[in-house]
């Protein structure tokens, strides 16, 4: 048996994000929140690895009133238990690290679960911060994932190779993209995850005094639109643009 604890990350749907114009800061209020999508692949190996060896997954999510609809969709795919700590929003990777820490601590586990790094920030830092602060070992970027009673290995994608390494349990591990595509539950498991109880935990807010955010712009655009009517016209011009950019 195996015990799992998957992370999940929350954040606003990338494809209805708009830029201000005038500010060049991207427009997130009322932008609806979704699983960060290694998080969905992380849901998944966890249940996999559940389905394969039995235990239990328990999956944790820094969110708030709203995340619900994000846990039911972790409840659908096979996640066991769900809490979510409701009240920290700061985007500091030390912070986060050490409110996720706080609650494994609590949990028995055999594994810890999460994406080797975050669409939004991309930072990468929170399962080394993890490791760290748990004293547990990390094994990251993993493609494949094996358990045995007392060890886990995993297959590490690298970029012109693959390795194996081992470590005692429990370990962290942070997962690519390429370790599984995610199944599409059916409606009879949606509804049942409708059903089942979610933790919900308040902390008091976490205020950060070494990091903060200076900037979070998007970068100014020299691109001009151009539109040509007539396309024998303007394949000239874009063979001259695509020229003088290769200078």
């Amino acid at each position: 048996m195996v015990d799992i604890i998957v992370l999940i990350k929350q954040m606003p749907d990338l494809e209805q994000v708009k830029i201000d114009s005038n500010t060049r800061e991207p427009m997130i209020k009322n932008v609806p929140k979704t699983v960060e999508i290694l998080s969905e692949h992380a849901v998944e190996e966890a249940v996999r690895l559940k389905e394969k060896y039995k235990g239990k997954v328990t999956a944790i999510l820094l969110g708030n009133e709203q995340s619900s609809a994000i846990m039911k969709k972790a409840f659908a795919i096979g996640a066991d238990e769900g809490i979510i700590i409701d009240g920290y929003e700061e985007h500091n990777p030390a912070n986060t690290a050490r409110i996720l820490a706080s609650k494994i601590k609590e949990i028995k586990h055999d594994l810890v679960i999460l994406g080797n790094q975050s669409a939004d920030s991309i930072t990468g830092l929170i399962p080394g911060m993890l490791s760290g602060i748990l004293n547990e070992p990390l094994l990251g970027n993993a493609g494949k994932i094996e358990v045995t009673e007392t060890t886990v290995k995993v297959t590490r994608i690298l970029e012109e190779d693959n390795i194996e390494i081992e470590s005692p349990l429990p370990s962290i591990v942070s997962i690519s993209q390429e370790i599984n595509e995610p199944r599409l539950p059916p409606v009879m498991q949606i509804m049942a995850a409708g059903r089942k109880p979610i933790k919900t935990e308040k902390i008091a807010p976490v205020v950060s005094k070494a990091v903060t955010l200076v900037s979070n712009k998007a970068p100014r655009s020299e691109r001009k639109k151009l539109i040509f009517e007539d396309m024998d016209k303007g394949i000239p011009e874009v063979v001259k643009v695509l020229k003088e950019g290769m200078k």
